[in-house]
């Protein structure tokens, strides 16, 4: 996965908004949910990927 910076921004941006789907980054992207976990983690600090995933946890638009 050779991603430019500003494309890693845009999916950082897309999976912390509220309304937009885990689909929408793999059309856009190609990355699946779990991929985008695996990708958020290694991107953010751990304090702020544990608060991402409690926020897209369980949440019916992600």
């Amino acid at each position: 996965m050779n991603l430019t910076e500003p494309e890693k921004s845009r999916i950082i941006e897309m999976a912390w908004e509220d309304r937009t789907p885990f689909e929408a980054i793999e059309e856009q992207f190609g990355l699946q949910e779990k991929q985008v976990v695996k990708f958020m983690r290694s991107q953010l600090k751990p304090g702020s990927f544990r608060l991402w995933r409690e926020r897209v946890s369980g949440r019916n638009t992600k």
